[in-house]
């Protein structure tokens, strides 16, 4: 087997002949960037005069002297892992095959057509645009209102053509390599990994297939250095088999299988896989609120913390391993242990699988169907069981892979007609979703657990969106205008979606921005804001919650408080119910341009205060309340008077491995922190369970003044801390806190003379990356340590001055 890679410089050009230099893997944005003809797309709205570029078909080419060796083989192919995504491929001038989806892997016979000496190969990219506008108006597809008319047609990353948090930037290129396969040996065509768990004991079968009948030679790779040699398609056993377990759990060894073909003692074809010892799947089980969904890995179900995983660009070129890497350590920064791959994009690359296996993330992994109908035609059904192998065979042996899953909400909006849904359209659905894809996964991946649609119950339309049986997608909070209370009336088995909105720092803003931009409902701001009427939507939550803020800084500041404590009211009350709930995934991880969202990370890769908070919510071992009050008990403060219930209900939540034993307190408080009444109590929580603590009634405390502090302790160490009001923020009587700070040894210490409430500490120099930051005080001091930048002067706030 020989190799010739083809990335590199290329020239790209357009209709009008006009060429220009980039690299590839690259794209038509890409190149147009990189010769300084385009203006950045997410500047301003740009975005409009971008979309332009791709009504004209674009040719990508270059020369190429192949070398000796591949010449002298019997055949030779080009391989290319991704071409997005209507093109025709010529070398030489001569037609050598066509390409039509971006989450295929394309190969074609070049053995006549390549030459000695110099080699032209050209690939032509049809318009995305065109083409679904050609093929709408030939067979209507429905699909959600916010991508453009006619994006089922086409197997592309469906964002691209625009979503509730993306522009309409169908860009098309080369996306990931490209390459020549000389074959003049036998070939690797499959490597399946099976793993046999029984009684503590771990066994191996590895099936090679080839294309002739070379010896195969397979040798297993310890994480210590031992070697284990197998026999191909023979069962063996790995001597003291370290497992894999998701992070907060265990570890996360690692295994290495590689296997050779050898003919005549020389190896021909090699390949190497990392995988984890461990099994995975959703334990699914009757109970009596319903049916359970968890995850359940080595015998273990675990309560799945994390947040949904799109694409992190609309310039596909730019997402890189290392900034995939930064974006998926910033997760486990916040403790998580699971990520969700949403289906309107396309399935990552292989280092976002090596990452998650390296970090102990869960991947809950959707097929690349979303939003939408589909006409299942043979055409199509061919295609995409050509997608379902090519990607399934590519990510099955992952340690992290916890779960394939059909679609992202088709199920329920195709049970009751959305998108001009037909009788057709659900028969086509079925026969996708609950036939045609396990029978795939039958065939090439049997030991990953399989589900049919997110959200679903099983399948078949059976209320899809059950709160008690599968999981759930909840947006009754923001797009159904409820308050966050509204949270604590549902329990539902694992929730993988639910969220609310915040717009990116100031930052971030100016980036796409003039100074006469910088008004939430100004033109460019709610060019990015894809949500129709997001902008006010913010406003009026924050309406219910706080003051009006006194400038545009400050308003961008309250809106990450709302949606942080909306999310923080969310999961704190899943967790305190584990058992019956089993997993709180939130809407969304990271956003692909800058952004109004409902990310917690933004597209520049800064922390939002809904990332601080997840760190606390997320924590292994958290304390939460459980709080009665005005907000809970008077729907307005125009209501006719009556006592109102002060009342807190701690609950601590164990998801370790081990017992925790610690000593909980709490303290009533006025608004310059004094104590006014305080109590402790020893507790033991056993490993994976919550435990409530005896509900405390404050009798009518003066809930304007006072509000309630609490903390669990462990081993002389505040394993979790939190506060909690009982009335609105905008009507708390907060009190100056006269915030100061320190800087010193790489840390930051924050004096409050009060109680001060989501103090931020930012820095005009340079971005931060804190170990804490939008946290509580109770006056006193709190020193955090920076992780990232180097700050000369700092500024703080917290909600006393969303005034």
């Amino acid at each position: 087997m020989q190799k010739y890679l083809l990335n590199g410089i290329w020239k790209m050009s357009d209709a009008g002949g006009k060429v220009r230099e980039g690299t590839i893997p690259g794209s038509v944005y890409s190149f147009l960037l990189n010769s300084g003809e385009m203006e950045d797309p997410y500047y301003r709205d740009n975005e409009l005069k971008a979309l332009k570029l791709m009504d004209d078909d674009y040719t990508f080419y270059r020369s190429f002297y192949a070398p000796r060796e591949i010449l002298q083989c019997p055949q030779v192919l080009l391989h290319c892992d991704g071409l997005d995504t209507i093109c025709e491929i010529f070398l030489n001038g001569s037609f050598i095959g066509n390409a039509f989806n971006m989450h295929r892997i394309w190969e074609f016979d070049i053995t006549s057509f390549l030459k000695e000496g110099e080699n032209e190969i050209r690939i032509v990219f049809r318009s995305p645009v065109k083409y679904i506008k050609e093929m709408q108006a030939k067979d209507y597809i429905g699909g959600t209102l916010d991508a453009m008319d006619g994006f089922p047609h086409i197997r592309k990353a469906h964002c691209m053509f625009g979503w509730d948090w993306g522009p309409r930037l169908p860009d098309a290129g080369i996306w990931r390599d490209i390459y020549l396969v000389g074959v003049d040996s036998s070939r690797i065509e499959d490597v399946h990994i099976r793993q046999h768990h029984e009684d503590g004991h771990v066994a191996f079968t590895v099936d090679v297939k080839q294309s002739r009948a070379a010896e195969v030679r397979i040798a297993v790779i310890g994480p210590d250095g031992s070697v284990t040699m197998l026999q191909n398609g023979v069962k063996t056993e790995i001597e003291n088999p370290k497992l894999w377990w998701p992070h907060g759990y265990g570890g996360q060894p690692l295994y290495t299988v590689k296997v050779e073909l050898l003919e005549n003692g020389i190896v021909v074809d090699e390949e190497t896989k990392r995988i984890g010892l461990r099994t995975l799947t959703i334990s699914r089980k009757k109970d009596q609120w319903g049916e359970s969904f968890a995850h359940c890995v080595n015998g273990i179900e675990i309560f799945a913390m994390g947040a949904d995983y799109i694409p992190e660009d609309n310039i596909l070129s730019r997402i890189t391993p290392e900034r995939t890497r930064r974006l998926l350590e910033q997760c486990i920064a916040a403790n998580f242990n699971c990520i969700r791959v949403w289906g309107g994009g396309y399935y990552p690359d292989d280092f976002f699988f090596d990452i998650c296996d390296e970090l102990g993330l869960i991947v809950w992994q959707d097929f690349m169907f979303a939003c939408a109908n589909y006409h299942l035609t043979l055409d199509f059904e061919k295609n995409i069981r050509a997608e379902f192998i090519d990607n399934v065979r590519r990510i099955r042996h992952h340690a992290s892979l916890g779960l394939w899953c059909g679609n992202n909400e088709m199920e329920m909006f195709q049970a009751i007609g959305v998108y001009n849904g037909t009788h057709k359209t659900r028969a086509d659905y079925i026969r996708m979703f609950e036939h045609i894809i396990p029978e795939v996964l039958r065939e090439y991946d049997p030991d990953t657990f399989y589900w049919p649609a997110s959200p679903s119950s099983g399948g078949s339309f059976d209320n899809p969106n059950d709160p008690d049986r599968g999981d759930v997608h909840y947006w009754d909070v923001w797009h159904g205008n409820k308050p966050f209370d509204e949270y604590r009336k549902y329990y539902f088995r694992y929730v993988s979606e639910f969220g609310f909105q915040s717009f990116p720092s100031l930052k971030t803003v100016e980036s796409f921005t003039l100074p006469e931009d910088r008004n939430i409902f100004s033109r460019v701001m709610e060019m990015h804001q894809r949500n129709a009427g997001a902008n006010g939507k913010i406003m009026n939550y924050l309406s219910q919650t706080f003051l009006y803020p006194n400038d545009f800084d400050t308003l961008l500041y309250a809106s990450q408080l709302l949606q942080a404590e909306a999310i923080r009211y969310g999961v704190e009350h899943w967790r305190r119910n584990r058992g019956r709930c089993m997993g709180a995934i939130y809407w969304q991880l990271n956003d692909i341009w800058p952004v109004a969202s409902w990310s917690s990370i933004d597209y520049y890769g800064r922390w939002k205060a809904l990332h601080y908070y997840a760190k606390r919510f997320f924590a292994p071992v958290m304390i939460s309340c459980c709080e009665v009050g005005e907000t809970t008990d008077r729907a307005a403060v125009c209501m006719q008077p009556s006592p109102i219930e002060t009342s807190a209900h701690l609950c601590v939540v164990n998801e370790t491995m081990s017992d925790v034993s610690g000593t909980v307190r709490w303290y009533l408080r006025d608004s310059r922190a004094a104590i006014l009444e305080s109590g402790e109590f020893d507790i033991t929580v056993p490993a994976l369970s919550s435990r409530w603590c005896e509900k405390k009634d404050f009798n009518c405390t003066d809930f304007l003044n006072n509000y309630i502090s609490f903390e669990f302790i462990s081993n002389g160490v505040c394993l979790s801390s939190g506060t909690a009001l009982f009335t609105a923020p905008k009507h708390y009587r907060f009190v100056d806190p006269h915030l100061t700070y320190e800087i010193h040894d790489g840390k930051i210490t924050v004096h409050a003379d009060a109680y001060a409430k989501s103090v931020e500490i930012s820095s005009p120099d340079c971005d931060l990356l804190l170990s804490d930051n939008y946290f509580d005080m109770n006056g006193g001091s709190v020193t955090v340590d920076i992780l990232e930048g180097n700050p000369k002067t700092l500024k703080l706030r917290s909600v006393y001055d969303i005034r």
